[in-house]
């Protein structure tokens, strides 16, 4: 080897080895994959283009020895490997027709959520496609509205959001001046998280009990590795304009979407309430008589940690559990943001990854951009997964693309 071959080598190895690379002595040479230039990351970080032209990829997870499988809202799992550790998946398999957003790999199965159904194949180290047909563990669950199924699997339960049917649960849904219905029936089988047996075949939303609401969708949720405790990001409510007449900017703005902790039994308030990042507070929304200021019963509420500005989208949510980046990540929430159209006529916003740091089971800081397009609207993320090697997987349905976000900077 000549000494352009040994520098170049010694460049290369670094990020190969941080992107989960094993490469026999003969391939120390090859250059690695170059890092996405449309995406944005802090100082140190690459977003290598993992796989792209795929169908819709939501939300994601990751096996032990790194194979990705993902939820798709065009039909089925999408499986993806990357044989010969270079960072860019060379195998694909996709298997089922259902379209679907949740996924999970958890106590032996791959879990697999369509707006109605939860199944489960018996999942072996190294498989890629099922050996069986799948079990259905829980089904007819209600898809009006609101019908992704973003599920969380642990300790024997499974956790499913069934989001709300409607906008702010009114007489007449997304109408101006309707008054919303009291008390709103919506909250007895939607606009919360349901806990179901992980391990009982064949339940109905009447089998699992509801564990948080007054959430009005819920899509991204997670457990916090210290306590234990779930954590959540929910869609506020649309159209305090259009339905309300309250200003263009405060109806850019307003409700925040909320990020926090879902013990069981919280109570975050949607319908009657909402909560406004600027006033630190909840207040009543205006189909139950609300002004912008008056509390009301809002007071018993549940309120978040953070407020994100409104309609900003949250879907994904992950906790970084690895040691691959700097110590000030560890243990911190990652939170992809979609984006959304309800900010009109201002320019809309999100679309982005973010990050909170945490200490002690609690965001310990201001959240910050970790990861975005290069145009206003060019990264719309959803799925959030830490890999084996502590990289960050980002999909994107709208792109058809999933990005492995590895470090490799000065710490």
């Amino acid at each position: 080897m000549n000494k352009t071959s040994v520098r170049r080598a010694a460049l290369a190895l670094p990020l190969l080895f941080l992107l989960g690379a094993h490469l026999p002595p003969d391939r120390l040479t090859a250059r690695p994959p170059a890092c996405d230039a449309t995406i944005v990351v802090p100082a140190g970080f690459c977003a290598v283009l993992f796989a792209e032209g795929l169908a819709s990829p939501r939300h994601i997870v990751v096996a032990p020895n790194g194979d990705l499988f993902a939820a798709s809202a065009r039909g089925g799992v999408i499986a993806l490997r990357d044989a010969d550790g270079d960072g860019v998946a060379e195998t694909r398999k996709t298997w089922g027709a259902d379209r679907g957003t949740g996924i999970a790999l958890a106590e032996g199965y791959l879990w697999f959520a369509t707006s109605e159904t939860i199944y489960r194949w018996r999942w072996a180290p190294g498989q890629l496609e099922p050996a069986a047909p799948a079990e259905v563990v829980i089904e007819g669950l209600p898809t009006a509205g609101h019908s992704a199924k973003p599920i969380l699997v642990k300790d024997g339960s499974v956790y499913v959001d069934i989001g709300s049917a409607t906008n702010s649960c009114q007489e007449v849904d997304r109408t101006a001046r309707s008054a919303g219905r009291m008390p709103c029936t919506e909250l007895e089988t939607r606009a919360g998280i349901w806990r179901f047996s992980s391990t009982r075949l064949g339940q109905r939303q009447a089998d699992g009990v509801r564990f948080a609401t007054g959430l009005r969708n819920p899509m991204a949720f997670a457990s916090e590795p210290r306590t234990g405790v779930l954590w959540m990001a929910t869609h506020g409510r649309d159209q305090l304009g259009a339905n309300w007449g309250w200003s263009d900017s405060v109806n850019a703005e307003l409700p925040a979407e909320e990020f926090g902790p879902i013990p069981q039994g919280a109570d975050y308030g949607w319908p009657y309430c909402f909560y406004d990042q600027m006033q630190g507070k909840k207040v009543l929304n205006p189909e139950y008589g609300g002004d912008g200021t008056t509390v009301g019963d809002c007071a018993t509420k549940a309120v978040p940690a953070i407020g994100f500005p409104g309609h900003w989208a949250p879907i994904g949510l992950a906790f970084y559990t690895a040691d691959a980046f700097p110590s000030s990540y560890r243990g911190g929430a990652f939170l992809a943001f979609h984006g959304s159209w309800n900010r009109e006529p201002l320019p809309q916003a999100g679309y982005r990854v973010v990050f909170v740091p945490f200490r002690d089971g609690r965001p310990s800081g201001p959240y910050l951009t970790f990861m975005q397009g290069a145009g206003s609207v060019a990264l719309r993320p959803i799925g959030l997964a830490i890999g084996p090697d502590g990289s960050l997987f980002v999909s994107s349905d709208g792109a058809g693309k999933v990005w492995k976000v590895a470090f490799s900077g000065g710490r």
